[in-house]
């Protein structure tokens, strides 16, 4: 007779998922022993269970499918919550199992005792107690069309022994496809939004993640308005590639004149965006687009807010927005940016093979040459974010995931293992700074352990570059940032795996193409100089003064990789003045 957790396992199946992270034991023996038994579901077993859940959620933002992760009971299923917020913050489908200690044992303060049922709730739209068998299967199924139509995370606590008894109701059908919603805003918001777009002189377009489908139609909508469009870091993948109006990026990790041209501009129209640094925002003549009505306004002050998705808002502006025949104000931003890129680009290319320690962004630029175009690449939190922004080019085939919501460290590598296992055909790309990548270590042993192609570039700078920054600018000297060099090429070597270190500029391209071609997991470690720092493109003048009393000599980069080129290519429709 079948168990509960047979019964967990084949709902699973039917769901199609074919896999789940996690380490084994204990409470969730019953469930790993049901995957065994089971055709078309795996386990995959990883060195920590944070590395669990960011695997599955990266698996769940790649393909757009449930992914799912699980933890033993106690400390295993705690670890899950990092990467749970994570996941549901990015809003990927995600159901993590967290097994409990034996129901008749709940509430005396048995040994590993918590509440994931309490725990949860903050990174989760659905945290339930299974208690007994009848409510199987549609508890479950209720966690999995949960985290599938709201597009986040669901957490079902399931105690050991409950999972091992007979399962009490025939297990049957149901479940239900779920695909992302298409929001259309009513008439009258479509005919407001056309009144702002056609009474503007000098609009601009900034754009999120909400612009993940709809390139062409914000295309189009910038040539009928000659509108500037920058972007948001979530928006870079979407926005940027074969954009003639492309005036770069805002924000911390910001570049090029998206800051001016927001602020220069009559009407600023927030697109797919929830961008939560509200003093990069003029604050003023702004209409917003999303999806997710909770978005709209609670960043900035609004002229108007439009409910709906942003492919199906801008298709149902278009044909009532006048096209405009005045391009001052585009070309003005677009040779600023040009001239902006074309000031900072020698940061990375001035005797970039023989400046030691290796400058990072040469790095960066080397690997986005040689990535394949259909590359994924993880990114961690920290300066390889900046480096990634303003490196790694997209072209539509691309993808770029990181803690872009969340912002935690150690994102890189098993997001790269969750990818990778997802996509076994595809490239993928790990750039990991040596704080993120020692932080969860362990899991270079899982490359290992199930030959993942992953390749990890690790920016070896013996810094917290980002946390450095953040004390230099609020006058601070910089302490507890550094720590001494490790060499991952050989701690790597011991797990197994390709490795090399890099410490001279020359040598960058070679080891890199190496690696890359290779068919099983490969290190590089790059020594790259820790004083290569970024600064947004606007900071206040207390922040600048810090900065100067802080220290005295440090690299401020702002090089660009190819986007200088894209700048150039986008000034030769722009007449001289």
């Amino acid at each position: 007779m079948p168990t509960v957790a047979d019964q967990f396992i084949e709902v699973l199946v039917q769901a199609g998922v074919r896999r789940i992270y996690g380490i084994v034991g204990d409470s969730l023996n019953p469930v790993v022993d049901a995957v065994r038994r089971t055709d078309g579901i795996e386990w995959v077993h990883v060195r920590h269970e944070e590395a669990a859940a960011f695997a599955a959620g990266a698996e769940a933002q790649l393909t757009g499918r449930l992914a799912v992760c699980a933890g033993s009971c106690g400390p295993g299923n705690l670890h899950l919550i990092n990467g749970l917020f994570d996941a549901h913050r990015s809003g990927a489908p995600v159901l993590a199992l967290a097994s409990h200690i034996p129901s008749e044992q709940i509430g005396t303060g048995f040994f590993q005792e918590t509440h994931p049922e309490e725990l949860f709730n903050e990174c989760s739209h659905f945290c339930e107690l299974l208690s007994q068998p009848e409510q199987m299967p549609r508890l479950l199924r209720t966690a999995i069309q949960t985290a599938a139509g709201r597009r986040g995370v669901s957490v079902l606590v399931l105690p050991g022994d409950v999972a091992q008894k007979p399962a009490a109701r025939p297990t049957g059908q149901g479940i239900v496809e779920c695909e992302p919603p298409v929001v259309v805003p009513s008439d009258d918001q479509v005919s407001a939004l056309a009144e702002k777009l056609n009474a503007a002189q000098r609009p601009m377009l900034f754009c999120g993640s909400g612009t993940r489908s709809a390139h062409r139609e914000v295309m189009e909508l910038a040539g009928r308005l000659n509108a500037p469009v920058g972007h948001a870091l979530r928006g870079k993948e979407w926005i940027q590639y074969d954009n003639p109006f492309d005036v770069g990026m805002s924000g911390l990790l910001g570049y090029g004149a998206c800051y001016d041209a927001m602020h220069r501009a009559d009407l600023v129209v927030l697109l797919g965006t929830d961008f939560p640094y509200d003093n990069f925002l003029p604050q003023a003549n702004t209409v917003q687009v999303d999806i997710e009505p909770a978005h709209l306004g609670r960043r900035t002050v609004l002229d108007l807010a439009v409910h709906g998705d942003v492919r199906e808002t801008v298709r149902a502006v278009l044909p009532r927005v006048s096209q405009k025949a005045d391009r001052a104000f585009l070309d003005r931003m677009l040779r600023e940016h040009a001239g902006q890129l074309e000031r900072v680009v020698d940061a990375y290319t001035r005797n970039v093979e023989t400046q030691v320690p290796i400058h990072p962004e040469y790095v960066a630029d080397v690997l986005d040459d040689l990535a394949a175009d259909d590359a994924v690449f993880t990114v961690d939190t920290g300066m390889c974010n900046v480096w990634a922004a303003r490196y790694i080019t997209p072209n539509g085939r691309r993808r770029v995931l990181g803690s872009f919501v969340h912002g935690s460290m150690a994102n890189a590598l098993p997001q790269a293992i969750g990818a990778q296992i997802a996509e076994p055909g595809r490239q993928v790309i790990s750039m990991s700074g040596d704080g993120g990548l020692s932080m969860l270590l362990g899991d270079l042993l899982t490359l290992r352990t199930h030959r993942l192609p992953v390749k990890v570039v690790v920016f070896n700078n013996s810094s917290l570059g980002m946390v450095k920054l953040e004390m230099l600018v609020d006058g601070l000297p910089d302490f507890g940032t550094d720590h001494e060099h490790v060499d991952f090429a050989a701690l790597a070597a011991a797990a197994g795996m390709h490795s090399v270190r890099v410490e001279k500029p020359g040598e960058v391209r070679d080891a890199l193409a190496d690696a890359l071609g290779r068919p099983g997991p490969a290190l590089v470690d790059v020594v790259t100089d820790p004083n290569a720092l970024s600064i947004p493109p606007r900071i206040t003048g207390d922040q600048v003064k810090g900065f100067a009393l802080a220290v005295s000599r440090t690299v401020l980069s702002g090089g660009v990789g190819k986007m200088v080129q894209l700048a150039r290519s986008n000034l030769r429709n722009v007449p001289r003045p």
